[in-house]
């Protein structure tokens, strides 16, 4: 690969970083009236003051602004990561039973109880992120103790995996969605992926065995249940015996998911569990670029049988096409997949970035038409999809 290439490739991703996505965030999403950060900021930056303020949202803002801590020491990203780490730790934390609730309104007052496995997860990975960063015992303590109550109260002890999600007293729930747009069934591979997430970064402060024995124990999952074998998809909702529930696939989750998954086989140390994991990304974003990829190098959503049936293209999908085919070209040299990874950081330049409000659009039709009518901060609206691609392509580009 050409050295000035990759400089360029590298100085336009850090220009994005610094100059729109970072200000954008110190900019909007801060709630100076009721504390922490706004719950909802439409497009015409507008906040809504009186929006619920979601887990998601507050776990996503504590881990950017830690991870830009930790990559550039500057005293105003650690300010932002203390604001959500206090913010979510006194108005988030469930003081009866532990854990995190889902939501709660503009106040800081509980909105909603549920505990939301995925959501429990995203609280480990920020809380990690903001132990390496500051290294404050009580983010890590705060860490494990989450780690444990997910252990104790999801975790299947006859088929294995994470049931999805539980009462605030750590019941099993009935109803299992994450969202609307959800099926009710008993585990996920949207909840998987990010368990997995969040245990790898915890494995990042200490090499604690417990955590590793988990870690092997999700790639174990994903390798025998949830990854298609024959067509190196994820499949995504299961019973709680582990049969497929649905038939569709998200080219999003499959591209983040081959570079999550080798990212945790890889921090193990174990030389043919990384070797095998490898060679699945490689296989998994073989297929994204195949069959996923449009011709102006956008990532489609949705497909079905080998037959596109979402062809919308959200934001977060683009971001992480760019680290996921950066991985797969860092584990095979093939230059097909660097190429790959710098047209989709074109087609975000090109059609995602909000070059007239700051930040990028939620997604954009198949000819590229941003939706001007979804909005820029709210609970499934976060920093950390672009701040991530933007930490992890400029590191990785250092190693190309």
């Amino acid at each position: 690969m050409i050295k000035k290439e990759i400089e360029a490739f590298q100085k336009r991703v850090k220009k994005e970083l610094y100059e729109n996505i970072i200000p954008f965030w110190q900019k909007h999403a801060v709630d100076e009236e009721f504390g922490g950060f706004a719950g909802h900021v439409g497009r015409d930056l507008v906040k809504d003051k009186h929006a619920g303020k979601g887990l998601i949202l507050n776990a996503r803002i504590l881990w950017t602004f830690a991870a830009m801590y930790r990559f550039d020491n500057k005293p105003e990203y650690l300010k932002l990561a203390k604001r959500a780490y206090d913010y979510l730790n006194e108005y988030f934390l469930d003081k009866q039973f532990g854990g995190v609730f889902w939501m709660v309104d503009y106040r800081g007052a509980c909105a909603d109880d549920s505990k939301k496995i995925y959501g429990q997860a995203f609280y480990v990975y920020a809380l990690a992120e903001y132990y390496l960063a500051t290294k404050d015992p009580d983010a890590l303590r705060r860490a494990y103790e989450m780690f444990e109550l997910i252990e104790r109260h999801s975790f299947d002890k006859v088929n294995t995996g994470y049931f999805e999600v539980c009462n605030r007293d750590w019941s099993i729930a009935e109803g299992a969605r994450l969202s609307d747009k959800d099926m009710n069934e008993k585990k996920s591979m949207n909840n998987h992926l990010h368990v997995i997430e969040a245990y790898t970064n915890l494995y990042r402060c200490e090499h604690n065995g417990r955590v590793a024995e988990k870690i092997l124990g999700l790639i174990n999952n994903f390798t025998k249940h949830i990854i298609d074998r024959k067509t190196f998809h994820f499949n995504h909702f299961f019973d709680d015996t582990w049969k497929p529930k649905s038939d569709s696939y998200t080219f999003g989750h499959d591209i983040e998911g081959s570079w999550l998954l080798y990212e945790a086989a890889e921090i193990l140390e174990k030389p043919a569990i990384k070797k095998a994991v490898a060679d699945i990304a490689l296989e998994m974003a073989e297929v994204v670029l195949k069959e996923g990829i449009d011709k102006d190098g956008g990532l489609l959503y949705e497909g079905r049988g080998g037959k596109i049936i979402n062809s919308d293209k959200e934001w977060w999908p683009q971001a992480e096409a760019v680290v996921g085919f950066l991985n797969a070209y860092q584990l095979s040299g093939k230059e097909e997949f660097f190429k790959a990874a710098l047209n989709s950081w074109d087609f975000i330049e090109r059609k995602i970035v909000d070059r007239e409000g700051g930040e990028w659009f939620m997604k954009t039709s198949r000819d590229g038409t941003p939706n001007l009518m979804d909005y820029k901060v709210g609970e499934w609206k976060c920093s950390y999809h672009n701040t991530r691609t933007c930490l992890e392509t400029i590191n990785r580009l250092n190693h190309c």
